[in-house]
C-alpha cells in the first residue's frame, strides 16, 4: 500500500511540475504577445492619425466597395474627390457623409465625375481636381465592371470593354497622377485588384485578365516609381456582397442581372474597406483580403497547380 501511495504521489507530483512548466511558458508568451498587440495598436492609431488632410481621389465612389472607402477615407479626416459616371449617386455619398460625420475636421467632398473608359479624358480630369485641391496624395483604382461568360462565347467587344475600364482606365488615371506626385515627392497608389487577378476561374475570363494585367502594371509600377517616395498598394479582395454581379456583363455584352449566390453571402463593403485604410497606413505592398476558400485557391495555383487545375475543371464541368 506505501508502494501505491508513493507512487501515486510521484504521479502527481510529476503533473504539478508539468502544470507549472506549462504555465510558465503560457505566461512567457502571452505576456509579450499582449504588449506586442498594444504597441501596434498604438503605432496603428497614430499611423490614421496621419491621414488628417490628405486629398483621397476614390473611383468608383457612388455605391458599394467605393461608396465604403469614402467613409472609412472621410471620418479620417481626409479630403475626398468621390469619381464615377453617376453624379446623382455621389451627390448621395457626399450628403450622407455630411450627415453622418458633421464634426470631421476637413473639406466638404468634392464631385467629380468621371468615366474611366474615355481614357482621353482622364488626364484633363486630374487636372481638375489637381487646381482644386492643389496636389493628390492617395490614388484609389477602385472603379470597374465584372463578367459571366465562357470563353468561346464571349465576344471581343467584351472583352475589349472589360480591359478598357479595369486596365487600360486605371492603369491611365495612375499616368495622369504621377507626375504630380513625383513633383511633391510623396504620393500612394491603391489599385483595387481581385482573388482573381491572382487566379482565374471558369466564367470570368475577361475579367481575370483585367485584373492580372493590373496586378503586372502594379508590379512594374512599384519598382520603378519607389525612388520618389510613391508607395503602390495592390489589394486582392475576394467576394463582397455589392451590385458588383448585378451589373457584370455577360458574353454577349447585355446586362447579367443577377445576384450570385457567392457573392450575396460574401463579406461587407465596410469590412473590406477598413482592412483596405490599415493596409494603405502600413504601406503594404499586397493585401490579399479574401476567407480561407479563395486564399486555398491561391496556395494551390503556386504550390500545387496541378490540383489547382483539376478543382477548376471540375468546376466549369459543374458551372456548364
Amino acid at each position: 500500500m506505501n508502494y501505491i501511495r508513493k507512487v501515486k504521489m510521484g504521479a502527481q507530483e510529476v503533473r504539478s511540475q508539468y502544470w507549472i512548466l506549462g504555465s510558465s511558458i503560457g505566461f512567457a508568451i502571452t505576456i509579450p504577445l499582449i504588449i506586442y498587440k498594444i504597441f501596434k495598436g498604438i503605432c496603428l492609431r497614430r499611423s490614421y492619425n496621419k491621414l488628417s488632410g490628405k486629398v483621397v481621389v476614390i473611383t468608383g465612389a457612388s455605391s458599394g466597395l467605393g461608396e465604403a472607402l469614402a467613409h472609412e477615407f472621410y471620418k479620417r479626416g481626409c479630403q475626398l474627390v468621390l469619381c464615377s459616371r453617376r453624379r446623382q449617386e455621389l451627390d448621395r455619398v457626399r450628403t450622407d457623409l455630411l450627415k453622418i460625420y458633421p464634426t470631421v475636421p476637413t473639406h466638404h467632398p468634392i464631385i467629380m465625375p468621371m468615366d474611366l473608359s474615355d481614357i482621353n479624358s482622364l488626364s484633363k480630369v486630374i487636372d481638375d481636381i489637381l487646381e482644386l485641391t492643389g496636389r493628390i496624395d492617395i490614388l484609389v483604382n477602385n472603379g470597374g465592371i465584372s463578367h459571366r461568360g465562357t470563353v468561346l462565347e464571349t465576344k471581343p467587344d467584351v472583352d475589349i470593354k472589360i480591359m478598357l475600364v479595369n486596365y487600360f482606365g486605371a492603369a491611365a488615371l495612375t499616368k495622369a497622377v504621377l507626375r504630380s506626385m513625383i513633383s511633391q515627392h510623396s504620393g500612394h497608389i491603391v489599385q483595387v485588384s481581385s482573388i482573381q487577378g491572382l487566379i482565374g476561374i471558369p466564367h470570368r475570363s475577361a475579367y481575370a485578365a483585367s485584373k492580372h494585367a493590373l496586378q503586372a502594371f502594379s508590379d512594374c509600377l512599384r519598382a520603378e516609381v519607389s525612388e520618389h517616395n510613391i508607395d503602390v498598394t495592390v489589394v486582392s479582395p475576394g467576394y463582397i456582397k455589392t451590385r458588383l454581379s448585378l451589373n457584370a456583363v455577360t458574353a454577349s455584352g447585355t446586362a447579367y442581372g443577377q445576384m450570385d449566390k457567392s457573392t450575396e453571402q460574401g463579406q461587407s463593403p465596410s469590412e473590406i474597406a477598413e482592412e483596405i485604410v490599415k493596409a494603405v497606413v502600413q504601406k503594404k505592398k499586397e493585401a490579399i483580403l479574401a476567407e480561407l476558400v479563395p486564399k486555398m485557391g491561391v496556395f494551390l495555383r503556386k504550390y500545387l497547380p496541378d490540383l489547382y487545375f483539376y478543382a477548376m475543371a471540375r468546376r466549369a464541368k459543374v458551372a456548364s
